[in-house]
């Protein structure tokens, strides 16, 4: 994966914390700790947005959608 270079301004109690993980070797440097927050950060927000938007399904409708058809489908199966 290609990277690019970016300048950010950040608080100097988080930063601390950042240079901290770094030394205890939890990142192996500053940026790749910022790097893996964002992707973090990123990923919870696409997981609330799928949870929200299925959220809205109807549980009885999406039901009904998934048997339709299965009467006749299932007559065609062999019986075991």
């Amino acid at each position: 994966m290609s990277t690019t270079k970016v300048a950010i301004t950040i608080d100097q109690t988080l930063l601390a914390e950042i240079d901290r993980l770094v030394e205890q070797r939890v990142f192996p440097n500053r940026s790749k700790a910022v790097q893996e927050a964002v992707q973090d950060k990123l990923a919870r927000i696409r997981r609330s947005r799928l949870a929200g938007e299925c959220a809205k399904l109807d549980p009885q409708a999406e039901q009904t959608l998934a048997e339709e058809g299965m009467d006749q489908e299932l007559a065609g199966w062999p019986e075991y």
